[in-house]
């Protein structure tokens, strides 16, 4: 049966969920080795690397939806991994910082992490596996 779609193999939608398991296999098993999720990774990275702020730039720069982002930063904060203060220009509203615990999981799984990222470019290449990431960011960037 013929169709106008285009082969799953040239699917655009389907090659980004395909390459986006062969990328985090590898990081999930490591995140289970010390029971943190993906979300709650992505969350401390965001922290570790760009410091204290609102939920709402935390969601923004790990790709979550802030109703999610929430139950993870209570997660988080049960393990000890961040902590949240007022804002000291509106108290209606939180800081989040990561905690030295919660740095301590990152240090402690950087080099898992970079070997991850390593296997990927050393089986694209340097130039293209920077080309990857330029193509994703400007796609990403696309709707910004």
């Amino acid at each position: 049966m013929p169709s106008d779609l285009p082969l799953t193999s040239r699917s655009l939608p389907i090659a980004l969920l395909r390459a986006r398991e062969s990328v985090m296999g590898p990081i999930r098993t490591m995140l289970a080795d010390v029971d943190i999720t993906e979300q709650q990774w992505r969350v401390l990275r965001v922290l570790q690397e760009e410091g204290p702020q609102d939920p709402t730039r935390i969601a923004h720069r790990a790709c979550l939806l802030l109703p999610s982002l929430t139950r993870i930063l209570q997660k988080l904060g049960e393990k000890g991994l961040i902590d949240r203060q007022p804002d000291p220009d509106d108290r209606r509203k939180q800081i989040i910082r990561i905690t030295d615990d919660g740095l301590k999981i990152i240090r402690n799984n950087l080099t898992a992490s970079i070997q991850a990222a390593e296997r990927i470019r050393a089986h694209l290449g340097p130039e293209r596996y920077e080309a990857l990431l330029d193509l994703l960011n400007e796609l990403n960037d696309m709707d910004n």
